[in-house]
């Protein structure tokens, strides 16, 4: 999604160094290797274990190409020490979740087909959502709801959780929805009444906003200057994220605002460059997921700081 918008937000140079930090199924990482010519280089990264397979297979055998596995709010930790010291061109993050982890019923993303309420990124690390709901506190479960999901009835749909918790588990995303369903009393125009629910938990289990707010730190450590970090973002949470960490990055610590002389700390380090893009209606009606994408993009500015 807005492939066009993010190479043009990278400013792609063939000889530049690239993370592509969600690689998914590699539509963006794909786009950017046939910008950079042979001492360009593309580091990939993707908690997915069926990700990072695609991209061993697409670009394990091009030199150009290094392949982690790891949540992007390691990045220092995933991308290659010499890329690091050097200074990236480009960091792509592209967040939520890939089509096929929403397509596949086994991976329990979506409500839409049965399968296993599992929702976790790596399917090998962590708990479940079924194990998660399976002990979590009624207002725990209503807190993460109303405010990873916006949800307005956010206790009614904990109530009605815990109340058939008791009766037996709940393991399938089907049966997830259904109580979902049941709880909601009112829905909205064109969206089912578990999406919301079912958007929060996965949040919550992957612990997203958490490591987008570690990513988005690390990103100034790892960006050359005039290097462009590129955000495309799909929740209304992480967008503000983004445009809250830009903005604060590309103003002078407000303690230190209207002074003469400004310490180099203090200084902005980004500054941001256009306005937020969003899906144009082509893309919208080509594919109905685009229709919440933003897009926003800052380039690295002042002095570097160590990687």
């Amino acid at each position: 999604m807005l492939l066009d918008e993010a190479l043009a937000g990278l400013a792609v140079r063939p000889d530049g160094y690239y993370l592509d930090a969600t690689y998914g199924r590699g539509g963006h990482a794909r786009a950017i290797l046939m910008k950079l010519g042979a001492s360009g280089r593309l580091c990939t990264v993707d908690r997915d274990p069926e990700a990072v397979a695609s991209a061993q297979e697409a670009f394990g055998h091009d030199p150009r190409v290094h392949i982690a596995q790891g949540s992007f709010g390691e990045l220092p930790d995933l991308v290659p020490r010499t890329w690091a010291e050097r200074g990236l061109d480009g960091i792509l993050f592209d967040l939520g979740v890939s089509s096929p982890q929403l397509d596949s019923p086994q991976r329990g993303f979506s409500f839409m087909q049965d399968g296993p309420l599992d929702m976790r990124m790596d399917p090998s690390s962590g708990e479940s959502a079924a194990q998660w709901l399976a002990r979590v506190g009624e207002a725990e479960l209503s807190r993460v709801i109303r405010e990873l999901g916006e949800e307005r009835f956010a206790r009614r749909i904990a109530r009605a959780v815990i109340a058939r918790r008791h009766k037996s588990p709940i393991t399938r995303t089907g049966d997830l929805a259904a109580i979902i369903a049941a709880a909601v009393p009112t829905r909205e125009l064109g969206k089912h009444p578990a999406t919301r629910t079912f958007q929060a938990i996965r949040m919550h289990i992957n612990q997203e906003l958490q490591s987008l707010s570690r990513a988005l730190q690390a990103s100034l450590e790892l960006l050359a200057v005039h290097g462009r970090l590129v955000v495309i973002s799909f929740h209304s949470l992480e967008d503000r994220a983004v445009k809250l960490f830009m903005r604060r990055h590309a103003t002078v610590a407000p303690v230190f605002a209207g002074l003469p002389d400004i310490p180099a700390h203090a200084r902005p380090s980004l500054r941001i460059a256009g306005k937020a893009v969003k899906s144009s209606a082509a893309e919208v009606a080509a594919n109905p997921r685009a229709r919440s994408a933003v897009l926003r993009v800052a380039e690295r500015i002042g002095v570097r700081q160590a990687a």
